[in-house]
């Protein structure tokens, strides 16, 4: 399910100054106004996408825009790609691992990688395709909390909703109520708001 995020963006070139990285790569500013504190930047199609909220001033743009390139700029780009390669190759293993162990139906998805474009939700799903999309802002997190994220969007190869079923195809997993609590604390403390469940960041992730 898409969240509906209006957003607006700015390229290299789209004003009188264009932004770019100091090696000449395009970078892209994102207004949104659902986004309220946070400020996030990653890599995608060879451009630097920062986002951030869409009541920043211009002034709280330079800054944030100054300080989110200098810090991507300190990762080489070559080394981050070469994680993003063994990230989603080591994803894709543990995906397998985990519905081994707590899925019955052992169900495997297409394909699943991380992603730096999901600032609504932690994890989203494609049943029709077998394609899932981890949000790369959980890739610090405890290892029992990435495992639930993996296994929630896996469940969604079995169920598409988030009706008894579905809780019952995760029923197995032990840090489950673990996991959402620290989930919950997670979204509150990152200002994302929440209603019943942390729906906006987890549970409405399937997409038609």
């Amino acid at each position: 399910m898409r969240d509906g995020q209006k957003s607006t963006a700015l390229r290299a070139g789209d004003g009188p100054a264009a932004l770019t990285t100091k090696d000449g790569k395009p970078v892209v500013v994102k207004r949104s106004n659902r986004r309220r504190r946070t400020v996030s930047a990653g890599w995608r199609d060879g451009e630097m996408v920062i986002s951030i909220p869409g009541h920043f001033t211009a002034a709280q743009e330079r800054e944030w825009v100054a300080r989110m390139v200098a810090r991507l700029e300190a990762k080489p780009d070559a080394d981050v790609g070469k994680r993003k390669v063994r990230s989603d190759e080591a994803l894709m293993h543990r995906a397998a691992m985990l519905s081994g162990r707590y899925i019955s139906g052992n169900p495997c998805p297409e394909s699943i990688r991380w992603v730096s474009n999901q600032n609504g939700r932690w994890g989203s799903c494609t049943p029709a395709r077998g394609t899932i999309r981890i949000s790369d802002k959980i890739e610090g997190m405890p290892q029992w909390v990435i495992d639930y994220v993996i296994l929630h969007e896996l469940a969604h190869l079995v169920v598409p909703g988030h009706g008894p079923d579905f809780w019952d195809v995760l029923a197995p997993y032990p840090d489950l109520a673990r996991a959402k609590a620290f989930l919950d604390g997670a979204a509150f403390a990152m200002g994302r708001g929440l209603n019943d469940s942390g729906r906006d960041l987890l549970d409405d992730d399937v997409e038609d």
